[in-house]
């Protein structure tokens, strides 16, 4: 069945206001970002945000969600094409400089948060978990990789890019920390966790 006209500019400011959304909370933080601010920078009534997301609630959910799938299609396509453990680790720190801002205040926050969205962050952080493991497995069988528990092998991985993350201003005074240092991060990760380090060196 077509999409009507009304239903895809439904869509289209739905999508919008997760954007907008996004932004904001990267901005001025989660717990500070009211609907009346997203909805005045999205150039929307506040009211509209209640026609497309019950509650506020609902839009954070809605905003993470789309984090998180983005991320992990992102890491999907990277298995599906055979690639390697390196370009998989690759493929989820460039996607997380996309959302750097928001992820920041999602990790920094998210004790704060409703339950509800405390869960779903779980669930994004297993589905990246899981697409990293088939990685890691791969190249564990193939001797390259040594033999560690999966739950290390993204702890160690996730633990490292929180650090970075939350400490940014320790590291840059402005811009993506993960992007200044994502190379020399994936490999000095790189080097701890193979037997015998493969990957090109940092120049």
């Amino acid at each position: 069945m077509l999409e009507t006209k009304r239903e895809k500019q439904k869509h289209l400011t739905r999508k919008h206001l997760i954007e907008i959304a996004i932004k904001k909370f990267g901005e001025n933080g989660i717990t500070m970002t009211r609907t009346a601010d997203i909805a005045r920078n999205a150039n929307v009534s506040h009211g509209t945000i209640f026609v497309h997301f019950s509650t506020q609630e609902d839009l954070l959910i809605a905003v993470v969600e789309e984090f998180g799938t983005r991320i992990a299609q992102r890491l999907h396509e990277l298995i599906d094409t055979n690639s390697s453990l390196y370009e998989v680790l690759e493929g989820h720190i460039t996607g997380l400089i996309e959302f750097e801002p928001f992820y920041a205040r999602l990790i920094i926050e998210r004790r704060l948060l409703p339950e509800s969205v405390s869960n779903t962050y779980v669930m994004i952080q297993s589905a990246i978990s899981f697409h990293i493991g088939i990685a890691a497995e791969k190249e564990m069988e193939q001797g390259i990789v040594r033999k560690l528990p999966l739950h290390l092998i993204y702890n160690t991985w996730i633990g490292l890019i929180h650090y970075y993350i939350i400490n940014s201003d320790l590291f840059c005074s402005s811009g993506s920390v993960l992007k200044q240092y994502s190379h020399e991060l994936l490999q000095h990760y790189i080097n701890l966790i193979t037997i015998y380090p493969k990957y090109k060196e940092v120049e």
